[in-house]
């Protein structure tokens, strides 16, 4: 990959390859997975401990989603006035530190809370990775590449679980934040090391409240762009509300506890392969082409899966065969939304993604918290949920295309 970046002769570091460079982005990415996914076996235990009834467990989850999103309105301003390399150190490091503060609270509500200030403070773990890539390529290639971030970050979810699950019966929950924190430090001093500043001189922004405020606006205002960002966000928001009653359905719905890594992780396989598929595929038929048909393909397969939620008794292969499909199709969807999104943001693309970021993930993670919410024993408000946001996931690409699908526009 070649870099447009001029960095600074003090900060003068060897271009990354390529391959190197997807793998740092996906690392980097991936500590916020790891910081929801390894949680995800060990949610009931905290409960009990700290007494927190009901689904209120979610909120662990919950919390942290909805501070990613809220706090992602703000790194991306400051990564396009000061370079992308700063604002990932904070991250890090507000990363570690919470991770370790979190090993030691006792009381359900300071979780929560922390749990919170930990997504706010974070939140440029998911905003800047988007922004590096922007910086050094555009069109079909950068939705390839995020493709291929994607494939390697969603190995995270599919491990993290059974990562957390072995760490719960050796150490205790409490051990899981400190994985966390470990893996923040290995990852931060691997771009301490490596990465280079990509944000040219020519492209910094003033900190203006007027500037900021004018290219969020842009990057939210955009009609080409902003029926991918709510699309996004809608089909995402179902996919949050699965992550936070997973361990309740797979648990106690389908009684497999002990099961629930292997189980969770065979759901999200269908996620990386799609990844991996939709690199090879999207610089030849576009990335419009490709996330259209697999939002039709979700909207099908919501409908399959509202149908086997509403029998007696659910069977455990027909719900996790439609959960890998539907996560299948997200896989299509989310590499190709995001960066169809980013195309006319180049010269302000932190401030693009911040703004884009936020509104994904907080909405996500409303929606994720209200579907997660009417958690009832079953599977059936996830179905419902899924079918609703899908089919208003496709209004708002509609509006975006205006009423035309799989076109194909060369940026």
């Amino acid at each position: 990959m070649s870099s447009t970046a001029n960095p600074s002769p003090s900060n003068a570091r060897p271009a990354l390859g390529e391959r190197e460079m997807i793998v740092l982005m996906a690392l980097l990415m991936s500590l916020q997975a790891f910081g929801i996914d390894a949680m995800l076996p060990a949610l009931g235990q905290m409960a009990s401990e700290m007494d927190a009834g009901g689904n209120d467990r979610q909120f662990v989850i919950g919390a942290y989603f909805l501070g990613s999103g809220l706090g992602a309105f703000f790194p991306g301003a400051f990564a396009d006035r000061f370079g992308r390399r700063p604002i990932l150190a904070i991250g890090l490091v507000a990363y570690i530190a919470l991770s370790l503060a979190c090993a030691m609270v006792t009381d359900f509500g300071w979780m929560i809370a922390l749990r919170f200030v930990q997504g706010v403070s974070c939140a440029g773990l998911s905003v800047v990775p988007a922004a590096i890539v922007r910086d050094q390529v555009g069109g079909d290639r950068m939705a390839r590449l995020m493709s291929l971030i994607m494939m390697i970050f969603l190995l995270v979810p599919i491990l993290a679980p059974a990562v957390g699950q072995g760490i719960m019966y050796v150490a205790g929950w409490r051990a899981i934040f400190g994985a966390m924190a470990v893996m923040g430090v290995i990852v931060g001093l691997w771009a301490w090391w490596r990465l280079p500043e990509t944000l040219q001189e020519e492209n910094k922004q003033e900190i203006d409240p007027l500037t900021i405020l004018r290219n969020m606006g842009k990057a939210l205002s955009d009609r080409g762009a902003i029926g991918y960002v709510i699309g996004s966000a809608l089909v995402f928001g179902s996919l949050f509300g699965f992550l936070n009653s997973s361990q309740q359905l797979i648990s106690e719905t389908f009684g497999m506890g002990d099961y629930f890594a292997v189980i969770f992780g065979g759901a999200v396989v269908g996620m990386v392969l799609a990844n991996f598929t939709n690199s090879r595929i999207v610089e030849r038929f576009g990335a419009r082409r490709v996330s259209h048909s697999a939002l039709m393909a979700f909207i099908l397969v919501a409908v399959l899966q509202y149908f086997s939620a509403n029998q007696d008794q659910q069977p455990l292969y027909q719900f996790i065969i439609l959960m890998s499909l539907s996560m299948a199709c997200l896989g299509f969807v989310g590499a190709n939304f995001s960066s169809i999104a980013m195309q006319p943001f180049y010269h302000i693309s932190g401030a693009a993604s911040s703004a884009q970021t936020a509104l994904r993930m907080s909405t996500g993670a409303i929606l994720g918290a209200l579907s997660g919410s009417m958690f009832d024993g079953s599977a059936k408000p996830l179905a419902i949920s899924m079918l609703s946001c899908a089919l208003l996931a496709l209004a708002v690409v509609l509006f975006s295309e205006k009423g035309k699908l799989f076109g194909r526009r060369v940026m």
